[in-house]
């Protein structure tokens, strides 16, 4: 493959663009890519738009998702004509991202594809879903299980949050979901949400310890929204906290903690464990139906991602966005 294009931020500051590429340009790594989708997440948003310095280095092709068939490979565990997902490991930040046709990278960076999902459906779920994923199983770890009270799924229109109901609801937990974008209510209960929960209520200050209304949550805002999410959370519950949209400070108060052991569980993606990773897949493909990805996704070319990117930190954008890269 000779000329490429690419989604390149250039410089600190400045927003990302489509750009012509070669293959030559191509940073190290023990296996290449031929990469056919890759997916629009809120970090992609922060990075193509240069509204928070999410890339480290210039010039850097954008995108922590990608998806395609092994083309070269270095690595024994990979041959031509594999198909693989990456999420996450640093791409777009510290290294070339999905945004383009041809990606080199670390072999252990690697997934196979799911059996249940295409490549395309692998990227309708993309590092938002596999975030989801993993929350609901920090969630699960710690105890929390299905009855009176209601799991709740803060950003509840993104694509953690969507995929979060979605996979909630199939476990038979009881959902409810915030969210701030009233044409989106009857979407959220198509997923499972079975109550909505409006975003003015969380995200003003709270009481230190309010009401339990909740066995648990999924939290992609974080600030006082999570605050508030905990103050409220019940005896012996736990929050998944995955996310910053609403700010990363957490104006919070220690009582939920050491009055109803109520649990702040971290979740990451981006440096998890290859290990844990498969698992989360693995969950992800006997969860969440293949058939559920065509509600929460729409499918966009490569040349789009920095108007849909500003369109995504204006709230405009619902769900997932699969990016094809034409690859």
């Amino acid at each position: 493959m000779g000329k490429l294009q690419g989604i390149v931020a250039r410089e600190a500051g400045v927003a990302a663009e489509l750009t012509e590429l070669s293959a030559a340009q191509l940073p190290p790594g023990d296996v290449t890519v031929a990469v056919s989708h890759s997916s629009l997440n809120y970090k992609d948003a922060l990075a193509v738009t240069a509204a928070a310095p999410i890339v480290r280095s210039f010039p850097m092709v954008c995108g922590i998702d990608l998806a395609g068939t092994v083309e070269a490979s270095d690595s024994p565990a990979w041959q031509p004509g594999d198909q693989v997902i990456a999420t996450g490991w640093g791409l777009s930040e510290s290294h070339p991202g999905g945004y383009t046709q041809l990606q080199r990278v670390s072999a252990q960076w690697l997934t196979a594809r799911p059996q249940a999902f295409t490549l395309a459906q692998c990227m309708a779920i993309g590092t938002a879903g596999l975030t989801a994923m993993l929350c609901v199983l920090a969630l699960e770890r710690a105890g929390v299980e299905p009855g009176e009270k209601p799991v709740l799924v803060t950003g509840a229109g993104g694509g953690v949050g969507q995929v979060a109901i979605s996979l909630l609801a199939g476990l038979g937990f009881k959902v409810a979901a915030s969210t701030g974008r009233e044409h989106l209510h009857a979407h959220l209960q198509t997923l499972g949400a079975g109550e909505i929960v409006s975003r003015a209520e969380l995200t003003a200050p709270g009481r230190a310890l309010g009401s339990e209304r909740w066995a648990g949550a999924v939290d992609s805002v974080g600030g006082q929204t999570l605050a508030n999410v905990l103050s409220q959370t019940a005896y012996r519950g736990a929050v998944a906290a995955c996310g910053l949209a609403g700010g990363a400070d957490l104006p919070a108060s220690v009582l939920p903690f050491i009055l109803r052991g109520v649990s702040l569980l971290g979740t990451d993606s981006v440096m998890c464990p290859a290990a844990d990773r498969e698992a989360a897949w693995r969950r992800l493909e006997r969860d969440l139906p293949a058939a559920r990805l065509e509600q929460i996704a729409t499918h966009e070319p490569l040349a789009r991602v920095p108007e849909l990117a500003a369109a995504m930190l204006e709230g405009r954008i619902a769900g997932r966005v699969v990016i094809d890269t034409g690859g």
